[in-house]
């Protein structure tokens, strides 16, 4: 019985199910405002996240919400992909203003609307010296890279053979400072040794040499939701772990990515948790620096559920280990 309740409570958190309400049974697809509604309540960090500050983002407009990737361009402005094709970007300020905000859909390669499973962009990296953007699309097992205006696509590459599962593949993605790219898979190969990863040496929708496959062990902190490059060269790693209260507990680790071997096994370092007041399902971070401070930007992706948030929240990351002693 407890094993069925779980997985019903699974089934309830990670998609929409009869009965309860989703905003894109809505109709407007037009309004391109957003607002902003500050998280009142004090929430401190845990091990080395210092929470500084949320947002509870909303629109009229029904196909905004479920993100599953961010990224901050500039200061303030703030890029948030949906695992429905859609693109949601704004300027928010300090005290909470939005500007600048659109919401369309992204491009696809034959300019042609698709369905949610051909549209289910689960991470997004962003080149910091040309603007250009890549993202993953889970259920097709492909990398698409696009223009600086995130408006044309301008190649597209499928992960190598064999296939990740429809469900379980690409789920987080990196570009390292050397143009290297890292792509973690959700739950892809069901192998003692962790769940698989993989390495290419650059631009992974150019033709090239196959990508280095290797493993990643969680050692029981969850599946990996997102990644984003530090400062110091290693990765931050976000883990979301499914329960019963809360049901999401979104873990923070850092792991160096030159323990990297082909067929190998890398381990991360935990640094901290999301702390229970703002729990949710965090699929999106960005990794920004500030007058020498680190901090990260979590996005959540509210399946569309009326009884989820679309929050963006805020940490600064102190103390935190060398990325090259982080990890065994």
């Amino acid at each position: 019985m407890r094993r069925l309740l779980f997985a019903a409570v699974i089934f309830l958190a990670i998609g929409p199910v009869a009965g309860t309400h989703q905003r894109f049974q809505d109709t407007d697809l037009k309004s391109q405002v957003i607002t902003a509604k500050r998280l009142r309540h004090q929430a401190d960090g845990t091990g080395m996240l210092r929470f500084v500050e949320g947002w509870r983002l909303a629109s009229r407009n029904s196909m905004f919400g479920g993100f599953s990737a961010l990224a901050i361009p500039a200061p303030g402005r703030f890029r948030l992909v949906s695992d429905g094709g859609y693109l949601a970007q704004l300027t928010l300020s300090d005290e909470g203003r939005v500007s600048d905000a659109s919401i369309a859909l992204l491009p696809t390669p034959d300019g042609k609307a698709r369905r949610k499973s051909q549209s289910d962009v689960e991470a997004m990296t962003v080149d910091p010296a040309t603007g250009k953007s890549w993202v993953a699309l889970e259920w097709l097992n492909e990398i698409w890279r696009l223009d600086v205006a995130m408006t044309r696509v301008e190649a597209r590459r499928t992960l190598p053979a064999p296939a990740w599962p429809k469900n379980r593949g690409p789920e987080a993605m990196v570009r390292l400072a050397d143009g290297r790219f890292l792509i973690f898979s959700e739950d892809a190969d069901d192998d003692p040794r962790g769940r698989e990863a993989l390495l290419y040496g650059g631009d992974p929708t150019r033709p090239g040499k196959p990508p280095l496959r290797f493993f990643y062990d969680s050692e029981g902190k969850g599946l990996v939701s997102d990644a984003a490059p530090l400062p110091d060269g290693g990765v931050l790693l976000v883990h979301r772990r499914l329960g019963l209260s809360p049901v999401f507990t979104t873990i923070l680790a850092v792991v160096d990515p030159a323990k990297i071997r082909a067929g190998g096994v890398i381990r991360s370092q935990r640094i901290g948790r999301v702390p229970g007041a703002l729990a949710e399902n965090y699929e999106g971070a960005a990794v920004v620096t500030e007058k020498g401070r680190t901090f990260v930007w979590l996005v959540a992706d509210d399946n569309f559920n009326s009884w989820q948030r679309s929050l963006l929240v805020k940490f600064e990351l102190v103390d935190l280990p060398d990325s090259k002693k982080a990890a065994r």
